[in-house]
């Protein structure tokens, strides 16, 4: 055998070793923090960690064998159901989540320890990777309902939320806004979305608030089921709320976002950011920014959901406020052009 036959025999020879051991390695797991299912950050974290994985075996086009997913080769992406925000900075800040959906008034207070997290010790371990999209305040009655506005909750039991989601804290601000505060003119209980309309289906329950993206599973099947109708946020109690957490912006939830509302209705809005960990690897999130803004990952967010057409390259940056970029986001944010 020449020398030359050798050396290729010996180089066929490593690369299949080599490829032998890539794929019996183990894969490399990343938890996102979302919701409750009946909510919206549950099916988009579904979407998006669908989108970034591409588990060992599988075709990636980032290792350049054709075809395949945009994800990051070896990653196995899980969307885990929790609470919501406030839950979600915690598991982030002690490792227990690498990363999660979050409020960016939750992520403000919780990282700078000020707000509703005054006394607490700051979530200093909180990192950016993007705006995801805008999220609504939902007050929902039913359409039968003698309730039309906030000031007849007065007395009244609302769900506003499990206690660690930033729901509770959203809710909690607009009530306070009309002078509403728990146990003393309402009786809080404190349900997701999807509790709070099985209770009001059987009137157990006189309303339920929420924040989420529109539109949200458990209204969108109240809504058709039983008939709905969602109390308007008056331009008096959106400016008490915005001088208080000036994260939030006044907004609109379209009447074609539930079946049977008459008329769009004014609220308040406030980002959905999606936050990791610091000590995650640089180059891990690198690729998964990457991949969260590719042409794959755009189809499946278009046709997945509702809210995924709003999850856009050119809002992807806002709300970020004090919270440092992770060096992976930045990396891929100034490669696109759109950090100077």
């Amino acid at each position: 055998m020449t020398t030359l036959r050798r050396s290729l025999v010996a180089a066929v020879a490593a690369a299949g070793l080599a490829a032998s051991a890539a794929s019996a390695q183990a894969p490399q797991f990343f938890r996102i923090g979302t919701g409750s299912a009946g909510g919206t950050y549950y099916p988009i974290g579904g979407i998006i960690a669908n989108a970034i994985s591409c588990p060992p075996g599988s075709r990636c086009r980032a290792t350049g064998d054709g075809g395949g997913t945009d994800g990051v080769p070896g990653l196995v992406a899980v969307a885990q159901a929790t609470q919501g925000s406030v839950q979600n900075v915690n598991l982030i800040q002690s490792g227990n989540a690498e990363s999660g959906f979050v409020q960016s008034d939750v992520t403000h207070w919780s990282y700078t320890a000020t707000g509703l997290f005054e006394g607490r010790p700051k979530l200093d371990r909180l990192r950016f990777i993007a705006h995801l999209f805008p999220e609504h305040i939902h007050a929902v009655v039913r359409k039968d309902s003698p309730i039309r506005s906030f000031e007849d909750l007065r007395g009244k039991r609302i769900a506003i939320g499990l206690q660690a989601s930033g729901a509770r804290i959203g809710s909690e601000l607009i009530l306070a806004a009309y002078g509403l505060q728990p146990n003393r003119d309402y009786t809080p209980e404190y349900l997701n979305q999807a509790q709070g309309t099985e209770r009001m289906q059987d009137r157990g329950l006189d309303a339920t608030m929420t924040v989420v993206g529109y539109p949200a599973a458990a209204f969108s099947e109240f809504c058709a089921r039983t008939g709905c109708r969602i109390l308007p946020v008056t331009d008096e109690a959106a400016k008490r709320v915005i001088e208080r957490a000036p994260f939030y912006a006044q907004g609109v939830i379209p009447k074609a976002a539930y079946e049977g509302l008459d008329a769009d209705t004014p609220t308040l809005t406030v980002g959905a950011l999606w936050l990791v960990r610091d000590s995650v690897p640089e180059d891990l999130v690198y690729g998964i920014t990457r991949a969260l803004w590719s042409e794959t990952t755009r189809a499946l967010l278009d046709g997945g959901h509702a809210k995924g057409r709003e999850i856009v390259r050119e809002r992807a940056l806002l709300g970020r406020g004090v919270v440092p970029f992770h060096p992976g986001a930045e990396k891929f944010y100034r490669e696109a052009g759109m950090l100077n």
